[in-house]
């Protein structure tokens, strides 16, 4: 019987954060000490929050994952918050050096201002890049910067994106498309106002043909959406709120003026 030479157990990657509680010299060099006689990689370092700091960490072995989680509990001045395998927002974190902020009550509304554009399109790209069926609603008032988000986030994601409606430069209000693009490695754009209030039999028709595509949807104004169609916002799986700045309220009322005096011809 020969034996695999060639077999290496497979090295995962972890997220590291913790809470700095007296920034003393050499906290940082002791950590990565600490580290690196554990074996463990370092692949990135960023400070995440206010006297927070994150690392993605690799390694094979997650018994050293689990004696460095207690070794750390000794170390003075710091507080392990988080050691995990890394989601889209710690990684994120470690890229940005911030996190992206979240609803408390709401777990899968994230929130966005105009400044973070950059952010935001890293967020959605990451997402884009899952395979399957991934429906995300995008809440903001008029030229915020949905649309162009979308648009950035499928390039990043090496994604087509096909628009089923729009109004990004007149209205779009698709009643049929392509065999080519009914495809699950496309991002399908739909503006949840045009499709509800100014649409056709047709176009409804195609809305739920896209709608049950093994790909990305994504819903801008997804509250019109749900209510003028049969789909509810538990269906879901990502809701992103975009504003010029934290304190602007997402008004549908003055969005419905806004739209109402579109060219329609």
């Amino acid at each position: 019987m020969t034996k695999d030479v060639n077999h290496h157990p497979q090295k995962k990657e972890w997220y590291l954060e913790y809470q700095i509680h007296k920034n003393r010299p050499g906290l940082l060099g002791d950590i990565s000490s600490l580290l690196g006689m554990l074996q463990i990689n370092i692949n990135s370092i960023n400070g995440v929050d206010v006297d927070r700091r994150g690392m993605l960490l690799q390694s094979d072995d997650d018994d050293r994952i689990e004696l460095l989680q207690n070794l750390l509990e000794r170390v003075n001045n710091i507080t392990v918050t988080k050691l995990r395998h890394p989601r889209i927002r710690d990684r994120l974190a470690v890229r940005h050096g911030k996190y992206i902020e979240r609803d408390e009550d709401d777990k899968k509304t994230f929130r966005f201002v105009r400044d973070e554009l950059g952010i935001l399109v890293d967020f959605l790209g990451e997402i884009f890049k899952k395979e399957g069926h991934q429906l995300v609603g995008i809440r903001g008032m008029p030229r915020v910067g949905k649309t162009e988000s979308i648009v950035a986030s499928s390039v990043c994601a090496n994604k087509r994106w096909s628009f089923v409606s729009s109004t990004l430069l007149r209205q779009t209000v698709r009643n049929q498309m392509a065999d080519d693009e009914l495809s699950p490695d496309h991002v399908f754009i739909i503006d949840g106002i045009v499709s509800a209030l100014r649409s056709t039999e047709k176009h409804h028709i195609l809305v739920r043909d896209v709608m049950r595509l093994p790909a990305t949807k994504v819903i801008e104004h997804p509250d019109i959406f749900v209510r003028e169609t049969e789909f509810t916002i538990d269906d879901f799986d990502y809701i992103i709120e975009l504003r010029n700045n934290p304190e602007e309220e997402i008004e549908y009322e003055a969005m419905n003026r806004n739209f109402s005096s579109f060219d329609m011809n």
